[in-house]
């Protein structure tokens, strides 16, 4: 019973998600929408309903965090090299290209945490990594050329955001993790949104308001309440259910959502050989939580 509601917690998640990022290339370019509003409007309106959420269910005190020194100086170090970036180099990614794409190469992320660890610790990889590693290169090249080797066929910018919205998504993993053991995870969260939104105030104070049309605002509304602070809370709270191998697998339901919304509602065309560049680098994310489930069950 509680694996069936983990699942559908993850599965749910990432299906959000993927639908949020549909809905920000809508707005960016039909709208042309500054990246930088969008982005800090999302993390402050998000953090503030997370708050208010964590308030009215639990009626304590939502600045008992900063109350502890170590506590506070990890949260805004996993605000401003976790939060922050990851939400902003996605969004510049989905402005220079598209939504599906920027979700796929998102997914380098496991890759990123592969090669820090294994500088880091000086260790020789193993056969596994040198094939997760292949694949992954292997599928970006597919994805973002087509198989033509002189030719690109998305923007440069695309790609190099897209790249480091994996690098951002990895960072997640090696912040330290002691503030979801002592905090709730929607009080991290809500705090660490609204500080990666600090920045962005000056521009959200001074900027026109956008010239939205109902269906704009409704876009945006789903971003921050659903593709945002609701997806943030059901993947979050699927940890207590399920294993982390087991969600990272499952995650890939956001660029599948991703890929077929766009497909269907913006008319993103994809050839066969980006769909095999995108399921190899996919695929990756699946081997590498084989391999670890398969670890931890023999140790068990």
């Amino acid at each position: 019973m509680h694996k069936n509601k983990g699942l559908f917690l993850i599965i749910s998640s990432g299906i959000l998600w993927g639908a949020s990022g549909t809905s920000a290339q809508a707005l960016l370019h039909n709208t042309h929408l500054s990246t930088y509003w969008l982005t800090g409007i999302r993390l402050l309106c998000a953090g503030s309903l997370l708050l208010a959420y964590y308030f009215l269910r639990t009626r304590q005190n939502i600045f008992a965090i900063w109350k502890d020194k170590n506590m506070a100086r990890q949260l805004v170090l996993f605000a401003f090299f976790g939060m922050f970036p990851a939400q902003f180099t996605y969004f510049m990614a989905v402005n220079y290209g598209d939504a599906a794409t920027a979700t796929i190469l998102q997914f380098l992320g496991p890759i990123f945490i592969l090669l820090f660890l294994i500088f880091r610790w000086h260790r020789r990889p193993t056969r596994l990594d040198v094939v997760c590693v292949f694949f992954a290169l292997l599928g970006t090249f597919l994805l973002v050329t087509k198989g033509h080797v002189s030719q690109l066929t998305l923007a440069p910018a695309a790609v190099f955001w897209g790249v480091m919205a994996g690098v951002s998504q990895a960072s997640y993993t090696l912040l330290p993790d002691q503030l979801l053991k002592k905090f709730k995870a929607e009080l991290v969260c809500g705090w660490a949104m609204i500080l990666g939104g600090l920045p962005f105030i000056p521009l959200l104070v001074t900027s026109t308001p956008p010239s939205f049309t109902g269906r704009d605002w409704g876009q945006l509304a789903y971003i921050i309440i659903f593709g945002t602070a609701v997806a943030f809370l059901f993947y979050l709270s699927s940890l207590h259910y399920l294993k982390p191998t087991t969600t990272s697998m499952l995650s890939a339901f956001e660029p599948l959502t991703a890929t077929i919304l766009s497909i269907l509602l913006l008319g993103t065309v994809f050839s066969w050989i980006q769909v095999i560049g995108g399921v190899l680098i996919i695929g990756v994310t699946f081997l590498q939580g084989w391999y670890a489930q398969k670890v931890m069950q023999m140790k068990e």
